[in-house]
């Protein structure tokens, strides 16, 4: 992970990307399930971190193939983190690496954050008397790498499906491409991420609502995504109530 964006992968804060918020009854042994699926025409890694105090879910990370999805218990605890997908991973000479989103050169990332750029699903699941709700939203302040979407079921009142959708692969600006050594894009990376500077990381005199702002390369992202978070202080331009889900869905290539 770069100096430059690691707060936004390490740091989980609730106002730094687009929230949804949903109310549930107290999580037990047969309640919030998440799962991950991957509509994409090839194997993602997908990865999982835990924001700091919080336990490592399915060891952190896995391989899932093409069309096909993986389901595991929410914690019964309050929970925060993000989930991302890597993608063009390779196994060498007792070597694991991957060409967006790799976690130090691990299969399982047992905490370990995500280099970008990566798109992000990021969730706060909150616990209280008799009642639990949770956060949900799809980051691009880190860049991009597939699409992704995050999918309530079984819930109650406005449940809306969030992420981004769109082949920013395509479309990535030159200047924010991500070259595989064969010369394919295989990520579109943040302002932040490819030039570095205060303004653009919203870092030291920028790093505050008043003086973080977007920028044209923010402004691509939210173009394309309109309902993802594409710089440290945006302000979220949805809020949901969703009562009672059964299920979240990440679905990757969605």
């Amino acid at each position: 992970m770069t100096s430059s964006s690691s707060s936004s992968i390490s740091i989980f804060v609730a106002t730094s990307f687009l929230l949804v918020t949903l109310s549930h009854a107290a999580y037990t042994h047969s309640g919030l399930i998440l799962t991950l699926v991957n509509n994409c025409p090839f194997t993602v890694w997908p990865a999982i971190q835990p924001n700091a105090g919080h336990p490592v879910l399915e060891r952190g990370g896995f391989a899932l193939p093409t069309l096909t999805h993986r389901s595991f218990q929410a914690p019964a605890q309050h929970w925060s983190g993000r989930i991302w997908a890597r993608t063009g991973c390779t196994y060498s000479n007792n070597h694991f690496t991957c060409a967006t989103g790799d976690c130090g050169g691990r299969l399982e990332c047992n905490g370990a954050g995500g280099k970008p750029p990566a798109t992000l699903a990021q969730f706060s699941l909150h616990h209280g008397h008799n009642l639990a709700f949770c956060s949900y939203g799809v980051s691009l302040v880190d860049g991009y790498n597939v699409g992704l979407t995050i999918t309530p079921h079984e819930g109650k009142g406005v449940c809306p499906v969030v992420g981004c959708r769109a082949d920013l692969l395509a479309t990535c600006p030159d200047e924010l491409k991500l070259k595989s050594p064969a010369g394919h894009v295989v990520g579109c990376k943040s302002g932040c991420e490819a030039f570095g500077t205060d303004e653009l990381c919203c870092r030291n005199h920028y790093n505050s609502p008043q003086t973080c702002r977007a920028s044209n390369y923010s402004e691509y992202f939210k173009h394309a995504c309109p309902a993802t978070f594409t710089y440290a202080h945006d302000t979220p331009s949805l809020m949901h109530d969703c009562s009672s889900p059964r299920e979240l869905k990440v679905i990757f290539c969605h």
